[in-house]
């Protein structure tokens, strides 16, 4: 079996010109990791499901980080928005953290993975209407290109796996770089265990 890849920011190798444009096309990878998952069986299936943890675990992080603290300030009830996408982040991350700890076989597993399918394409629309599209109108072009490198960068050092009740820039940052440290040793132990 190859190793697993991940889309992060940057691998489409697209210029990272508007933090939106960059974040929408992580919703699209998104949505073909959901398809994925459910059309694939056995260790397809859990390799698709754990590139599907990955990136939402590092896509929200990064928002939480970089994109929800500017929405915060940048525009007229942007407090608002964010607190609605944090409360959707959160139920996320809690289903999407009890799938995890469910095998791919599970029969409980598709049924609980549509809804959380569900419930991320609502947070995504949500996401593009309520807060990217106020976040272009209120920033110039510079700026949409600094926020996209700092999601690069916030992805780069976000833990691989969700933890609900860490919805905030100061709470990532406090405890995103133990956490990730642990994701990604838990990573390496699961690859040299299946390579082993």
């Amino acid at each position: 079996m190859s190793e697993l890849h991940t889309p992060q920011a940057g691998d489409d190798h697209a210029p990272d010109l508007d933090v939106v444009g960059l974040l929408m096309r992580q919703h699209g990878d998104i949505r073909n990791l959901f398809d994925e998952v459910e059309q694939s069986k056995g260790d397809e299936r859990r390799d698709a499901f754990r590139r599907l943890v990955r990136l939402l675990a590092v896509h929200e992080t990064a928002e939480e980080e970089v994109v929800h603290p500017f929405a915060r300030r940048a525009f007229e009830g942007g407090e608002q928005v964010v607190e609605d996408r944090l409360a959707e982040e959160r139920a996320a991350k809690e289903t999407l953290s009890a799938l995890d700890d469910l095998d791919t076989d599970d029969p409980e597993f598709l049924p609980k993975l549509r809804a959380l399918r569900t419930d991320v394409q609502e947070h995504a629309r949500a996401e593009e209407r309520y807060e990217f599209t106020h976040i272009r109108r209120s920033t110039d072009v510079t700026n949409l290109a600094t926020m996209a490198k700092a999601v690069k960068a916030a992805e780069a050092m976000a833990p691989t796996r969700p933890h609900p009740g860490v919805e905030s820039a100061t709470a990532n940052v406090a405890l995103g770089p133990v956490a990730a440290l642990m994701d990604r040793t838990k990573d390496a132990v699961r690859k040299a265990m299946k390579n082993g």
